[in-house]
C-alpha cells in the first residue's frame, strides 16, 4: 500500500520522482524502488519523504501504519494529551478578541468554541432557533433558509466566495471526504442556482471575506478572516480553523461594544 500512496502524493504535488529525490536528498533510484515496491522504506524515511511532500500529519500516520509503523501523530481533543497546551492559548485568543466574535471550527467547519460575542451573534441571527442543534455547522448556518441566511445582506456573493472555497478545498484534498460531503450539503439548500455546482475558480481566494448581517435595529458589517496554527505535532491542531470577525465599520464596532456592555 506505500508503494501507491507515495506515488499518489507525489503525483498531486506535480513532483517527478528526481524532483522528489532531490528534495529529500535521497537518490532517485531509491525513490523508484520505493514506489515499486522493491525496497521498503525505513520509519525516518517514510517521515522524511512526507514532510518534503508536506502531507498533512492524518494522512503521514497512514503513510506509517501503511509501511508497518505504529503512528506518530496524536489526535487528541483540544484539552487532551499535547493538545492541552493549544487549548489554553485558543481560549486566550477568544478572550483577548472581545469585544468582537470570534469562533474555532474543525476541519468541516463544525463549531468547537466561539467567545461571547460570537455567541450573542449566532443567537439573534437566527430565523428558527428550534432548527438550532449541535454539531453546527457554521457553514451550512450561512445556507440555510432556516437559520441565518435570511440576515446576510450580501448572500449571494458571500455564499459564492464560499463555494469556491469549498470546491478548491475538495480539489486540493481529495482524500478528505469531509469537504466533499460538506459541499454537496451546501448546494442541496433551496434556491441554489445550478451553475454553482461548477467550480468558479475565475475570482481569486481573497484571505479576507465581509459579512454583512441586518435584523430589526442591529447591522454588522464584518471583515471575516480565517487562520490556522503553523506546524503543530497534533492532528487535532493542524485541523483547527480560527475565523476572526473585526469591524468593517463604526457602526459595527459601536455595537460590538454595546453588546460587550
Amino acid at each position: 500500500m506505500f508503494p501507491a500512496l507515495l506515488k499518489y502524493w507525489r503525483k498531486s504535488r506535480g513532483l517527478s520522482q528526481l524532483d522528489l529525490a532531490l528534495a529529500a536528498d535521497v537518490s532517485a533510484r531509491h525513490i523508484s524502488f520505493l514506489e515499486t515496491g522493491r525496497a521498503k522504506p525505513s520509519r525516518e524515511m517514510v517521515l522524511t519523504l512526507a514532510a518534503t511532500l508536506d502531507v498533512p500529519l492524518r494522512e503521514q500516520n497512514t503513510l506509517l501504519t501503511a509501511s508497518g509503523f505504529h503512528a506518530s501523530f496524536d489526535e487528541s481533543p483540544l484539552g487532551e494529551g499535547n493538545a492541552g497546551v493549544i487549548e489554553h492559548v485558543i481560549d486566550r485568543m477568544l478572550k483577548k478578541h472581545e469585544p468582537y466574535p470570534m469562533v474555532v471550527m474543525d476541519a468541516g467547519y463544525h463549531l468547537i468554541k466561539s467567545n461571547g460575542p460570537a455567541q450573542h451573534l449566532i443567537r439573534h441571527f437566527v430565523q428558527n432557533p428550534v432548527v438550532l442543534k449541535p454539531p453546527l455547522n457554521l457553514y451550512e448556518m450561512l445556507f440555510d433558509p432556516a437559520l441565518t441566511r435570511p440576515f446576510i445582506q450580501n448572500w449571494a456573493v458571500l455564499a459564492r466566495q464560499l463555494l469556491s472555497r469549498i470546491h478548491r478545498e475538495s480539489i486540493l484534498r481529495p482524500y478528505n471526504e469531509r469537504h466533499a460531503a460538506l459541499l454537496e450539503r451546501l448546494l442541496s439548500y433551496p434556491d441554489i442556482p445550478e451553475s454553482w455546482r461548477v467550480p468558479d475558480f475565475a475570482t481569486t481566494s481573497e484571505p479576507s471575506l465581509t459579512l454583512q448581517l441586518k435584523k430589526g435595529d442591529w447591522e454588522f458589517n464584518f471583515l471575516s478572516i480565517i487562520t490556522t496554527f503553523s506546524a503543530p505535532q497534533n492532528i487535532t491542531a493542524q485541523e483547527v480553523l480560527i475565523e476572526t470577525l473585526f469591524p468593517a465599520d463604526d457602526e459595527t464596532e459601536r455595537l460590538c461594544a454595546e453588546l460587550a456592555r
